[in-house]
């Protein structure tokens, strides 16, 4: 499309931390819209992120967080594939806002794949028992939305990111992955906390 500027490109790069030909790709796509763009270039940041998710990941940094006047700590380790991007300060800020997030909102677990199978299993009779008298149809929804919601409540993936809360937390790293080009993964995390 011949009527998008570079200045109008540049404007979406700024924004989005993506390439420059990205950026013109996307705005051809939306026409010209900015939103649009952004939305285009999320689609495909989180497509390339899934790409990258198989990818070993071994390098990284252990970051730590105090809140609270020293009630609350947090120890994350934030891992990537090489020891380049580790250094990177785009990498590290993520670092910091995930230790953030988990002072804030307390996750128990990185994902739900940490869950063990028996609590797991105590939660769907919860579920089911919390179903009685419904049509059996229904039951089955019924229990995986509540499964989803008690998965959003303890799974630091699964959670909604708490400086961007339109987006879970898993979906914000899948974000950064696509601007630094890298597959990233929270390892593991410790939360302490006085009293």
């Amino acid at each position: 499309m011949a009527g998008i500027s570079a200045k109008v490109v540049n404007e979406l790069r700024k924004l989005s931390g993506a390439g420059l030909m990205e950026c013109k790709k996307a705005l051809e796509e939306s026409g010209g819209d900015m939103e649009g763009a952004m939305t285009v270039l999320k689609k495909k940041g989180i497509a390339n992120a899934a790409k990258k998710s198989g990818r070993d990941a071994s390098e990284g940094i252990i970051q730590s967080y105090i809140h609270g006047g020293g009630r609350i700590g947090v120890l994350l380790e934030l891992n990537c594939e090489t020891d380049f991007v580790s250094k990177n300060e785009t990498f590290q800020q993520l670092a910091k806002d995930i230790c953030l997030h988990i002072a804030a909102m307390s996750p128990l677990y990185v994902s739900e794949d940490d869950i063990p199978a028996d609590l797991i299993d105590v939660e769907r009779a919860i579920a089911i028992e919390q179903c009685a008298g419904k049509p059996a149809n229904a039951v089955e929804k019924i229990v995986a939305g509540k499964l989803s919601k008690w998965y959003a409540d303890v799974c630091l993936l699964n959670q909604p990111f708490v400086k961007e809360q339109e987006c879970t937390v898993g979906e914000h790293i899948a974000q950064s992955i696509a601007k630094i080009g890298e597959n990233i993964r929270v390892r593991r995390f410790a939360r302490y906390q006085i009293g």
